[in-house]
């Protein structure tokens, strides 16, 4: 039972990804909802999307949470960031005006940032050494639950859907049997954003019961803000360590933020499918991440860890080779690439981002480097989704000037991940640690 000692608090700590996750693509599914219920313009759901937790709320709230977790301690944040997500959920659950709906966006995207560096850093600090990277895989098997439940939920309670009718009798409980179409239909994304609060609830209850890290309590000096950002910098190893985890992560989150927000767009578009048929074909394809990361948790002890990240950038570049060779109109070609993708999202670099900048930086200033990456990623991934749109074309026409870019830049996070990738398995944190800094920390 030793082993999976870690086991309990992992579950709980991985809760805050399948929040993260959820409120990507509770956002995401609700939003022509939102628009036809408040008369929203093109420009309020480019807004929506930009200081969401998909993008610059996340980003912000990474840089903030990481330095706070460095501070105060990974305890901390468990203890009142889901508070500030349940706030931002209601803040959108009970929206009647754009004002209130962008709150509800941006509060809960930065409480999604602020949680995600503690949460990978807590996960590798309390777990033992041969189960670090079992631990990190089952917080992201969270992440491929939460859109899974959420896409699953939104069918059902979506206009049409089986559950339709329940919403209806809810619409007309709480708003009077007089309300419009366009206002009852925006009672289904409520019902979803809902379902994010209660399990937001239950996590908070479980983490806020959680032990602090035995190593950030063993750490001496508990740095400000600005002190760890200077010795960051300072430091020679820090900085190239930084430069290599950002490059292999930001260069596939890239291609991965895009297939997040805009990938049954793309099915509808480019592969001409229903949107029924597009989101139960992104459902699928999540249920195949999922399954997929089951097994690597499984190999990621036990194997080596660059022969993993080469096997899941291979799936992903075939999956877009798909794009430029056989194409997506036919059923044939849409389903390859959505088995590549799922299959290469089980063993992405995101594993081993996670992995990784939680092994690679010292406890003193680790959640506030990988808060420092995530704001990097995720802000100059709301900027790549502007552009990709303009690559793209209003029905897909540049798709295939799309996909080689796509390719371009999984390539990129493959060659250097595989000249960078660090020899860390089987090493506790503290060795690591000693290896790559010495006594200079």
């Amino acid at each position: 039972m030793a082993n999976n000692s870690s086991l309990k608090s992992t579950i709980a700590v991985s809760l805050t990804n399948y929040l993260d996750a959820g409120a990507i693509v509770a956002g995401a599914s609700g939003l022509t909802l939102w628009k036809n219920y408040l008369g929203l313009t093109e420009m309020h759901l480019g807004w929506l999307n930009f200081i969401s937790a998909n993008c610059l709320g996340a980003a912000v709230g990474a840089i903030i949470g990481g330095f706070l977790a460095d501070k105060y301690g990974r305890k901390f944040i468990f203890t009142y960031n889901l508070l500030v997500y349940m706030t931002g959920v209601l803040l959108v659950m009970l929206s009647v005006n754009f004002p209130m709906l962008l709150a509800g966006f941006l509060v809960t995207g930065i409480s999604v940032g602020v949680g995600v560096p503690a949460s990978w850093t807590y996960i590798s600090e309390s777990s033992e050494v041969n189960n670090r990277g079992r631990n990190i895989c089952i917080s992201q098997m969270s992440w491929g639950i939460g859109p899974m439940v959420i896409l699953l939920l939104g069918m059902l309670f979506a206009p049409g859907g089986y559950l339709f009718s329940w919403v209806e009798g809810l619409a007309a409980a709480v708003g009077g049997s007089g309300l419009a179409e366009d206002a009852v239909n925006v009672f289904s994304s409520r019902v979803v954003f809902f379902s994010l609060f209660v399990v937001a609830f239950i996590a908070w209850n479980l983490q806020r019961q959680l032990q602090e890290s035995a190593e950030f309590t063993a750490t001496e000096k508990k740095a400000g803000l600005m002190d760890n950002i200077k010795v960051l910098f300072q430091n020679k190893i820090a900085v190239r360590t930084v430069v290599f985890l950002a490059t292999i992560y930001l260069t596939w989150n890239l291609v991965a933020s895009v297939m997040g927000f805009f990938q049954p767009h793309i099915y509808e578009t480019a592969g001409g499918v229903s949107n029924e048929q597009a989101n139960w074909m992104n459902c699928i394809q999540w249920a195949i991440i999922v399954g997929v990361t089951f097994i690597v948790s499984k190999l990621i002890d036990k194997s080596s860890h660059k022969g993993i990240f080469i096997f899941g950038l291979l799936a992903a570049i075939s999956a877009w080779l798909v794009i430029v060779t056989i194409g997506v109109n036919g059923q044939a070609g849409l389903w390859a690439f959505a088995i590549l993708w799922g299959i290469q999202g089980g063993a992405s670099p995101q594993i081993f981002y996670a992995l990784w900048g939680s092994e690679l930086f010292p406890a003193k200033f680790r959640a506030g480097a990988q808060g420092l990456m995530f704001f990097v990623v995720r802000g100059l991934s709301a900027l790549w989704g502007l552009v990709f749109t303009y690559i793209y074309g209003e029905n897909g026409e540049g798709f295939t000037l799309a996909a080689y870019c796509m390719i371009a830049l999984l390539l990129i996070s493959l060659v250097v991940g595989v000249i960078g990738a660090p020899n860390t398995r089987g090493k506790s944190l503290q060795q690591i640690t000693q290896e790559r800094y010495g006594d200079n920390v």
